[in-house]
């Protein structure tokens, strides 16, 4: 497992460090891999139902905390529906950065930057209204130790953001051992086994999505293969390998099959190299 602090490997690469060796420094800066599919911008859909009114107040973005991995954001909330599919759409920030909202009632609590380095800025719509989007998050709401890790939500205006249909998702089942890429016109089956976390160190289940694919080369049990990073962390660890962050990726080892990492799902080549074609954003469902 690795964890992201920058690269490590997820689904068995906690986005921090190596699974098998941790090590307590930051990741090295990574090569980004260019998925080759690109989400690509739509209307905006019509008609979607009203729901909240309208916010068009000014605010200073400049006076709230970043969404990003990093974060730890006990203002928003968590996924309260982490089964459902999400919509086929993901926005980015229209400008600089997006006011964040936990309640559209209420002023914002946070900004999602329009780029950032470790990725996170292209993110799935889960609810669609006409004035405001409900969308799943990088960061959490509190770590391990002190709350509840999962994934995060927040609600972006629709003026502030761009939208972009995405088709595919991804659907992984921990008891079937398998991985499908689901679009419209069908499922493609990349994986018939794999390895997943062990007791203490679960992979984390529910909806999630992809945060960036990179290659590390100083990550040696990839052996090259780009590592696909998720939006959601650990279920267990505030940390790993000395970052302060544990998330959750998809990675090549040699090691892969059956209960075995610290939470990353480990795969073959061949479904790794799918999986990174996919853009940012993609949605992600782990079933139990």
């Amino acid at each position: 497992m690795g964890v992201v602090i920058v690269a490590a490997g997820f689904t068995g690469a906690w986005l921090l460090r190596p699974e098998a060796t941790p090590v307590a420094a930051p990741v090295p800066t990574p090569t980004v891999v260019t998925p080759s599919a690109t989400p690509t911008p739509v209307a905006t859909p019509t008609p979607a139902p009203v729901g909240f009114a309208a916010n068009t107040a000014s605010y200073d973005l400049g006076t709230l905390p970043q969404v990003d991995v990093f974060a730890v954001l006990p203002q928003l909330p968590v996924d309260a529906d982490p089964a459902s599919a999400p919509t086929g759409e993901v926005v980015t920030a229209a400008g600089a950065g997006a006011p964040v909202f936990a309640d559209p009632a209420g002023d914002p609590v946070a900004v999602l930057p329009a780029d950032y380095v470790y990725g996170g800025t292209t993110v799935p719509v889960i609810e669609r209204q006409e004035h405001w989007v409900r969308v799943l998050l990088t960061g959490r709401q509190a770590t391990p130790s002190t709350g509840n890790p999962s994934q995060l939500t927040g609600w972006l205006r629709a003026q502030d953001v761009t939208f972009a249909a995405v088709d595919a998702r991804v659907e992984v089942s921990l008891s079937a051992r398998t991985i499908d890429i689901v679009r419209p016109g069908g499922s493609e089956r990349i994986a018939t086994d794999f390895g997943s976390g062990v007791e203490g160190t679960p992979t984390p289940t529910g909806r999630s999505f992809i945060m960036t694919t990179r290659v590390e080369p100083s990550f040696g049990y990839t052996r090259g293969y780009p590592l696909v990073y998720l939006s959601v962390q650990s279920p267990t660890l505030d940390g790993f390998g000395g970052a302060d962050v544990a998330i959750t990726a998809f990675h090549y080892h040699d090691a892969r099959s059956g209960a075995i990492s610290n939470g990353c799902i480990r795969l073959d080549p061949a479904a790794i190299e799918k999986l990174a074609e996919l853009p940012m954003g993609t949605p992600v469902l782990i079933l139990p």
